[in-house]
């Protein structure tokens, strides 16, 4: 089960602090705090758009699940922090919580500046269960971090957004990658600290939590005609010819790139990154 589970959750490779340890808990802890970005959303400077630039932007379909998927992931990482006593994975948590809710901040006033018109938000009711919802929300993340790499990078080669558009939501893109490696770390450490009855029952959570965000997600890498299809609909907003082999593989090096400037010493999010590749392993090549 050990095995497995490290090539499930963790990663391929043997990391260097013994998940579980002080040390390791201290490594992915300050990993988050260290690397805060303290901009304020209030003060960005949000650059003017030409016509066309500006009707790209309002047209893009998947502003209102970016406001909800944000407002949503703040409230239960915070409900997370609420319950921890450890001063340290309290002070990251909620610091992860912060960022979350700072994502749609930036969101809000991007809407506003544009005048982008958006339905209206559902509530969002507080679950019970914290741990329950935190592994929900960073399997989550962790789906949709790795393709959002692939989509920021798309949208900066193919010029669709102006550039000084890109660099507003850079610091965006790059706390979700600090989001996720903290999250899988987080995960590595919590089963260790469980007894083995509470560690299988743990790990069972685990992957309840990643099939039920596979569930509505597995059209990302299916039919990209699809009109619900996430990845599909940006790849062809940015390009007009959307190549799913070409952009599931930029997905895997960007997500690379994205998670090299971290400590060596943590844990990795593979278990994406590993399905693509044996995806595309079996895959047609031309798509």
């Amino acid at each position: 089960m050990t095995h497995i589970s490290q090539a499930l959750f963790a990663g391929d490779r043997a990391p260097s602090l013994r998940p579980g340890s002080d040390e390791h808990k201290h490594a992915f802890c300050r990993m988050l705090l260290d690397t805060f970005d303290p901009y304020k959303p209030v003060v960005i400077a949000w650059p003017q758009l030409d016509p066309d630039a500006l009707k790209r932007l309002t047209g893009l379909p998947f502003w209102d699940v970016a406001m909800q998927t944000e407002g949503f992931a703040s409230a239960r990482v915070q409900r997370l922090a609420d319950t921890i006593e450890d001063p340290l994975l309290k002070e990251a948590v909620s610091l992860n919580a912060f960022e979350e809710a700072r994502h749609k901040n930036v969101l809000e006033h991007m809407v506003r500046s544009y005048g982008i018109a958006l339905k209206e938000e559902p509530p969002c009711h507080a679950e019970k269960d914290a741990e329950w919802s935190f592994l929900r929300t960073g399997y989550g993340e962790c789906f949709d971090s790795f393709f959002a790499f692939g989509l920021f990078e798309l949208a900066r080669r193919s010029g669709f957004f102006p550039k000084e558009l890109m660099e507003v939501f850079e610091p965006v893109v790059r706390e979700e990658g600090r989001h996720i490696l903290f999250f899988v770390n987080w995960v590595a450490w919590t089963a260790a600290h469980k007894s083995l009855p509470g560690r299988v029952w743990f790990r069972l959570r685990c992957l309840a939590a990643l099939a039920v965000n596979a569930v509505g997600r597995l059209g990302v890498v299916g039919d990209a005609g699809a009109s619900d299809n996430f990845v599909a609909a940006g790849g062809e907003s940015f390009t007009g010819d959307f190549n799913v082999r070409e952009f599931l593989e930029l997905c895997l090096s960007e997500n690379d790139r994205r998670m090299a400037p971290y400590d060596g010493r943590l844990l990795r999010p593979v278990l994406i990154p590993n399905l693509i590749r044996l995806f595309l392993r079996f895959m047609p090549k031309k798509q």
